[in-house]
């Protein structure tokens, strides 16, 4: 049994931490000892973050990182190899920037049982959604941790969401930080 990672570049849940963790522990207590994810957000750093410190607990899983670009990584400071899991590449170099997230995720999904994403199917354009929607189509099982309350508006009125805005905009100005002109999202 394998599971891939995939998700949000930008996570917004207080519990998303726990959530994620309680599905990893799950996976491995059903048998799953392989886990892979990318590199690209917070949703992967947690990930693997979680994977590692469940490590300690369950020797016997293994993680994988897959990585899209060596050039990014090399011109990143403060990156350090991850020496503690197994690194992949797969053969895209010769892809449009733009594609290789894409085609990383599908080559993931295409080499396991199990997807745990945190995807928002509501938004608009989203890899991680196109990545959760061809796992479906692959017929994986998918554990998808995303929920309407994570948003930081959720529940919130026009109104409430243009109080608040308003509120934060002025404490920026207040304290010195430069607004790029860009008060409407």
């Amino acid at each position: 049994m394998k599971t891939a990672f995939i998700g949000h570049r930008q996570i917004f849940g207080k519990t998303i931490a726990k959530r994620l963790e309680e599905a990893i522990k799950t996976e491995i207590e059903n048998g799953c000892k392989f886990f892979t994810m990318g590199t690209h957000g917070e949703f992967d750093a947690l990930t693997l973050s979680i994977c590692r410190n469940l490590r300690n607990r369950y020797k016997d899983i293994e993680i994988e990182v897959v990585i899209t670009d060596l050039h990014s990584i090399e011109k990143s400071r403060g990156y350090e190899p991850y020496v503690d899991v197994k690194t992949v590449m797969y053969s895209i170099e010769d892809a449009h920037y733009k594609q290789r997230i894409i085609l990383s995720n599908r080559q993931m999904i295409d080499t396991c049982d199990t997807l745990i994403c945190y995807v928002n199917k509501k938004q608009y354009k989203s890899g991680a959604k196109t990545a959760m929607y061809y796992a479906i189509r692959k017929g994986l099982r998918i554990i998808n941790l995303y929920r309407d309350k994570d948003q930081p508006f959720y529940g919130m009125t026009k109104e409430e969401i243009a109080a608040y805005e308003k509120k934060l905009f002025s404490a920026t100005a207040n304290s010195g930080i430069k607004n790029s002109g860009q008060e409407k999202f």
